[in-house]
């Protein structure tokens, strides 16, 4: 079997996409998915910068609801379209977050790291005078922090995702640099019943794999972690699916036979 599931996608109603949820759809069709899930952007107290200001990534939860009700109606006898939601994560509004995720009783929530104690990675000032490794090593122990303190998201996104932005990406990157951390990670997640997502943006983007690298998959399963999401991350409709066949291979290498489907914040499991 293959990869039949797009468990991360953003249309025109996060901030950093235009795409119509119509093409997402259309296009997921055409690629023979049976299940997509949106998960627009909710980023409270974003950072500002060129471009962006903190309201740049908030989601208008009820314009993204409606559209998407009504185009999971119309689509129905074709695919099953999920109702999801990307959560940034940050220690000071865990009250704020927890509150939007029950209030609007989404199928699935990723929670993800768009900032690093109030800084983006995505900016280069965030590597200023200092190496990638200690920036990659403060987002990694910010990630932690997050997962000790919160409780409204089903799996974490791409967990590496920081190598994006270093000066040398995933060059010198690897598991066994940061194994203390991400043990630590892993195993908090795995204690909580949290799951992670393979999220095939990496290899789109240039990096060697996915997010997050393999040898941290492999570490997952070793740890006993079971909850595995598949996601482009596509934020327009020709990157939906990207690289599945090659990542589909690849997980059943480190040792996996099911991927995760979430409904009512509830996991099933579905044979690759």
């Amino acid at each position: 079997m293959s990869i039949l599931s797009d468990c991360h996608m953003h249309s025109h109603h996060s901030g950093d996409s235009e795409a119509p949820m119509k093409d997402m759809i259309e296009q997921s069709i055409a690629l023979n998915f049976k299940t997509i899930c949106f998960t627009e952007h909710m980023d409270m107290d974003f950072v500002e910068s060129p471009g962006v200001t903190k309201e740049t990534f908030l989601l208008d939860v009820n314009s993204y609801r409606k559209e998407l009700m009504e185009l999971k109606d119309f689509y129905s006898s074709k695919i099953k379209v999920i109702f999801g939601v990307e959560v940034g994560l940050q220690p000071h509004i865990v009250k704020e977050n927890s509150t939007f995720v029950k209030e609007n009783n989404f199928d699935f929530v990723i929670g993800s790291s768009h900032l690093c104690n109030k800084k983006d990675p995505y900016l280069a000032s965030f590597f200023e005078n200092r190496s990638d490794e200690e920036g990659y090593r403060e987002y990694f122990e910010s990630e932690y922090d997050n997962i000790l303190v919160n409780d409204c998201f089903d799996v974490y996104g791409h967990l590496d995702y920081v190598v994006r932005y270093g000066a040398s990406k995933d060059t010198n990157y690897s598991y066994n640099k940061y194994s203390d951390i991400f043990d630590m990670i892993l195993k908090a997640l795995i204690e909580r019943q949290k799951g992670i997502e393979v999220n095939t943006s990496g290899l789109a983007k240039g990096l060697r794999s996915f997010h997050p690298s393999i040898d941290v998959l492999k570490r997952y399963k070793e740890l006993g972690g079971e909850i595995l999401t598949v996601g482009s991350d596509a934020h327009k409709p020709e990157a939906i699916g990207y690289a599945f066949d090659k990542t589909c291979e690849l997980i059943k290498e480190c040792g996996f036979n099911y991927i995760t489907v979430f409904e009512k914040q509830t996991p099933s499991f579905v044979k690759i």
